[in-house]
């Protein structure tokens, strides 16, 4: 059959037939659609308007019916499109980005790719970047190992001894939640650590 106007370059509009029983409404649709506009429903012949003889639902998989179809009537589904599944993409898909040229407000959020779940998903700024956590303590002549947070490395601490700044992985080094010195602090020696957000 010959096209008015510009015939399709590639693909092709797919077709779902459906069964009416005179009761069901709702039937599941073979492909997840954007909209209701995505599709053309006909029932006994007769085409019907998108939001007012049928909705979707389902994100996109589900049509719903104003009114049940009479048994007997021939319904089809004629697809103009599918929805894209963003969830399935990689990161490799996002190729387009807006930098924030400041420190992210604890209420933003970021958009990441959860592999595990093999989802999209939001996550909220404060949930990514801890405040920062102070500790104090005072050397004792012998104690060389104090407790941090799980997770900080020793570029995250900013460690002082007496308001003398340490070098980290020199002075001190940091495995698990605990802060290691070289040398044990003297005796009386005011302790400061400064875990900086990561």
């Amino acid at each position: 059959m010959a096209y008015i106007g510009r015939q399709p370059s590639y693909g092709a509009f797919e077709k779902q037939t459906l069964t009416a029983d005179s009761s069901t409404t709702t039937f599941s649709l073979t492909y997840t659609v954007g909209s209701s506009s995505s599709i053309i429903v006909s029932v006994a012949g007769v085409v019907q308007e998108p939001e007012v003889g049928y909705t979707i639902s389902g994100g996109g998989s589900s049509l719903i019916f104003t009114e049940a179809p009479t048994t007997g009537d021939v319904i089809y589904v004629q697809y103009l499109g599918f929805a894209r599944d963003v969830l399935q993409a990689t990161t490799a898909m996002i190729t387009s980005q807006t930098e924030l040229a400041e420190r992210a407000a604890s209420g933003d959020f970021f958009l990441l790719y959860d592999v595990s779940a093999s989802s999209l998903k939001k996550i909220q700024t404060s949930n990514i970047v801890a405040a920062s956590v102070s500790r104090t303590a005072t050397g004792d002549g012998s104690t060389v190992g104090f407790t941090v947070t799980s997770g900080v490395t020793a570029a995250q601490c900013l460690v002082s001894i007496n308001g003398v700044i340490q070098t980290p992985t020199t002075d001190y080094t940091v495995s698990g939640t605990t802060l290691t010195f070289g040398t044990a602090p003297a005796a009386s020696d005011v302790i400061q650590i400064r875990e900086l957000p990561a």
